[in-house]
């Protein structure tokens, strides 16, 4: 009786896109390459204790009062800063918003772009978190492959040649989540060439920018928007800490007032005090060498994944090299199904987990792939379980082909 009480976008017999993607085991021998965590032993924890005191220091009993709906003007001063230096996107603080994690961003334009039945093109795979968001305003979705320099513009096209109407398209275009593909600079210019074309909004995450290993950052897609079409959103989480729960957008024009309206409905403002503490931590401290302290690390384990990947797992698998970000993406034979693997097999029999690639497809379709994230392990944890997991994969492919 209650159920029908709740309306359709929380339905509880359709599960979020979320739920059910870090399966529990409690052995102590489990081994988890699902959650996409960063390295809290990396946390610049007495900095932040040092910038909380500092913000209530200087600012006082007024830090504890309503703000902005925009959030805190010096911290998003900071942060439009930030974003010309590494992604050359010219922007102001008043372009900016401060919201709960990027996945408050990421609800918020799918707040005010989406109504039931809007077409939406996202790539294939994509990050569940934004279908998670994307799923509560029931969008028809399109998914289009990705390239090893990115989404396939030329399936771009075509799909959006016979959907005139896609209203929004979605992309992770810095070391994407979940496969660990960057789009090229030329393919970045193309795309906006094609939202112009085509009349739709590029909705661009970028969380994991600032994480390469080995290049500095690529000009944002944002960088190349001429009519105010590209909404730019990166979060504090994976280069900071993700407890502060601080993402933060760039927007433009009616876009912008949309989205402020959009958020003043739904909490008014973000947490000043946090945000007050992150602005007096950027100002006593260089962020660019807490990430690249971040990134040796997370090289390190990239490169004990990429290797561990050579030696234990079957030549029938192929699995992506990314040079920055997360994650690593493992793509296994059509006849395996990496969902019911991890959960009669893997778990049991070897107690490592991932995330099946059912999870990253609109349409939960795609059962031979899954994600992996090295950044919170230790490279000989990583070689351990690793080897669990390609051994039984490699039982796997021999039972569903077995030599004759």
């Amino acid at each position: 009786m209650m159920k029908d009480l709740l309306a359709q976008r929380v339905n509880p017999d359709v599960p979020s896109a979320l739920s059910g993607l870090f399966p529990k085991d409690d052995d102590p021998r489990a081994i988890s390459f699902a959650a996409g965590s960063p390295n809290e032993d990396l946390f610049p924890v007495q900095a932040m204790h040092t910038a909380f005191d500092t913000a209530m220091i200087n600012h006082g009993a007024h830090l504890f009062q309503y703000q902005t709906s925009q959030g805190n003007a010096d911290l998003r001063d900071q942060l439009a800063r930030r974003i010309g230096k590494w992604g050359q996107v010219q922007t102001t603080r008043d372009h900016v918003v401060l919201t709960v994690g990027g996945q408050q961003a990421l609800e918020l334009v799918a707040k005010t772009l989406l109504n039931p039945g809007d077409e939406v093109v996202v790539e294939a795979p994509s990050y569940v978190g934004a279908l998670a968001a994307f799923d509560l305003y029931a969008p028809t979705y399109y998914g289009v492959p990705l390239q090893n320099d990115g989404i396939d513009l030329n399936a771009l096209e075509d799909t959006l040649k016979q959907h005139p109407n896609i209203k929004l398209l979605y992309t992770v275009p810095d070391y994407h989540n979940p496969t660990g593909i960057t789009m090229s600079v030329a393919k970045r210019q193309q795309l906006v060439a094609l939202a112009n074309k085509y009349d739709f909004v590029i909705l661009e995450d970028s969380p994991y920018r600032d994480l390469g290993y080995e290049h500095l950052p690529l000009p944002a897609v944002k960088a190349f928007d001429t009519e105010g079409r590209v909404i730019f959103v990166s979060s504090m989480s994976k280069i900071l800490m993700p407890g502060l729960r601080t993402g933060w957008m760039v927007a433009d024009g009616g876009l912008l007032t949309a989205i402020l309206r959009a958020r003043q409905a739904s909490d008014l403002e973000a947490n000043n005090i946090v945000h007050a503490a992150i602005d007096a931590y950027l100002t006593a401290n260089d962020l660019d060498a807490h990430v690249d302290i971040l990134k040796a690390d997370y090289q390190r384990k990239c490169a004990a994944m990429i290797q561990s990947l050579e030696d234990y797992f079957p030549d029938e698998a192929t699995f992506t090299r990314p040079d920055g970000g997360f994650f690593d993406w493992v793509t296994l034979p059509e006849e395996l199904d990496a969902d019911a693997l991890l959960s009669d097999t893997i778990i049991p029999q070897a107690h490592v987990s991932y995330v099946p690639s059912t999870n990253f497809y609109p349409d939960r379709n795609v059962r031979n792939g899954f994600r992996l994230s090295f950044t919170g392990l230790a490279p000989e944890t990583i070689d351990e379980g690793m080897h669990r997991l390609g051994d039984q994969i490699k039982a796997a492919l021999h039972a569903a082909k077995p030599v004759v």
